[in-house]
């Protein structure tokens, strides 16, 4: 596996830590959990999906254990989530903001990684869209609600939109920052254009109309 550039490393840091912040926010808000539950579901929120990935295409021990920075700032930001909860909610918007960019950068550098490790086009984005939301997923069913990536706004067809675009650039061997940053921007403008206007996935037809959702993770 190739060193990520500077920037990318960057803002994979930072989605790892604001993943956190904003799991462990989610736990604090829909459930009673102490400290150690409202921590370790921010952790699995900001490490989950990684692991997954990585478990899946035999890179192991996974990229979680082997670099302390990613355990560092999962665990701090479900600290300073449960320690902050109340003020934290008057930051909503930047920390969902924050939240749509470790989407993308997980989307990308999901998909990126599986295609150095040989999968195909399909496994490739498959686990580019699992690196995203995997973790919030973990977390969802751990409360024991339904994940809120199936249900509210755009947030998995953002992810897939730049998987497939990261994978189609490997592909016609054109990836580098300049695409990897397309790709994660396009993922970006997506999001936000959901959590903006309250855009869902087409729902079955008859269902009810319930509106805006949570915001997810």
């Amino acid at each position: 596996m190739s060193a990520q550039p500077p920037l990318l490393l960057a803002l994979d840091l930072t989605g790892t830590f604001v993943f956190g912040l904003n799991g462990a926010l989610t736990a604090v808000r829909a459930t009673r959990l102490d400290v150690v539950g409202v921590v370790t579901l921010g952790m699995m929120t900001a490490l989950g999906g990684g692991v997954i990935r990585d478990v899946l295409i035999g890179s192991v021990p996974p990229a979680t254990f082997q670099d302390w920075r990613y355990f560092a700032l999962a665990f701090g930001g479900g600290i300073i989530a449960f320690a902050l909860s109340r003020r934290l909610d008057r930051l909503e918007m930047p920390i969902t903001v924050l939240d749509a960019v470790g989407l993308s950068v997980f989307a990308v550098i999901g998909a990126s990684k599986a295609s150095e490790y040989g999968l195909g086009v399909g496994p490739a984005v498959l686990l580019g869209v699992i690196t995203a939301v995997g973790g919030g997923t973990i977390r969802d069913l751990m409360i024991g609600q339904i994940p809120t990536v199936l249900r509210s706004e755009l947030y998995a067809i953002p992810a897939l939109v730049a998987a497939v675009i990261t994978v189609s650039a490997l592909g016609l061997d054109v990836y580098g920052l300049p695409a990897a940053l397309a790709a994660a921007a396009s993922c970006f403008v997506i999001r936000m254009l959901g959590v903006h206007f309250g855009l869902n996935a087409p729902r079955p037809p008859g269902s009810a109309d319930t509106g805006r959702e949570g915001q997810p993770r």
